[in-house]
């Protein structure tokens, strides 16, 4: 997967970390790439559902993947794009720590099930971070939610995480994931999880797909408040720059404001 952009961007990279004294170290979460809390989907053709009985009570059983171990996919950072693997241990300590994990639609909306109350078993396999989630079928979004998936609408799945260590190979084209922590975290069945993106990308995203119909001056207004934030971190936002030019740039303004 790698291309000349990768290697570019690895270049710029590597000089970065190099300047800052930590090259070849495993960065905390404060310098994960793409930010320490994130998202990452994956195609997930094995999503299915199935009514079952349970202790006398009818649920929809719910099993995909929510994520695939030691495959690589595409993510970005402030130089451009890389590699990242998530490793196949990577899960081990925070499913031996019984994490409170949601399962969710799209990140957002009523849980559906939880690991508390043993409606979400998490296991990991060699294909990945396996999802047998339980759904009450008298809900409303639980109907919605199984005709999608019936109707191949929905047959991806995400899940959010926290970054707890990584490191980069030899030449910043890649990034692998060796821990990370699923506490407070969730999967979920999405619209689109082929593509993986941090979930501040994602809301960055949202906002550069609406700036081209901001009229001028409330675009002037915004491009002035950004500049006021990133100022203080002894950066400028450019009035030239095309929006689109980093996803990474949104990510900056976005962190902030958090």
């Amino acid at each position: 997967m790698t291309n000349t952009a990768h290697r570019e961007a690895a270049s710029r990279r590597a000089a970065a970390l190099r300047a800052q004294g930590s090259a070849g170290q495993r960065p905390g979460p404060a310098a994960a790439p793409a930010g320490a809390a994130r998202s990452v989907g994956f195609e997930a053709k094995q999503l299915r559902a199935n009514l079952i009985e349970r202790d006398g009570k009818t649920f929809y059983q719910l099993d995909g993947y929510a994520s695939v171990v030691e495959t690589p996919y595409e993510m970005w950072d402030m130089f451009g794009g890389y590699n990242e693997v998530i490793d196949a241990r990577a899960f081990d300590k925070t499913l031996a720590a019984n994490p409170d994990v949601a399962f969710l639609v799209n990140h957002r909306g009523v849980t559906m099930a939880r690991t508390t109350n043993k409606t979400l078993e998490l296991s990991v396999d060699a294909l990945g971070l396996r999802s047998v989630a339980l759904l009450n079928p008298e809900r409303q979004d639980v109907k919605d939610l199984i005709l999608a998936i019936e109707d191949r609408n929905i047959d991806q799945m995400s899940f959010g995480f926290l970054l707890e260590e990584g490191e980069w190979s030899d030449d910043f084209t890649e990034f692998r994931i060796t821990q990370l922590d699923l506490h407070r975290g969730d999967v979920s069945a999405v619209n689109y999880g082929a593509n993986p993106h941090t979930s501040i990308a994602a809301r960055s995203r949202e906002i550069i797909s609406e700036l081209d119909g901001l009229p001028l001056g409330a675009a002037r207004a915004a491009v002035e408040r950004l500049n006021s934030r990133l100022n203080e971190s002894g950066e400028a936002v450019s009035t030239s720059a095309p929006t689109g030019r980093s996803i990474s740039l949104v990510e900056t303004m976005l962190r902030l404001d958090d």
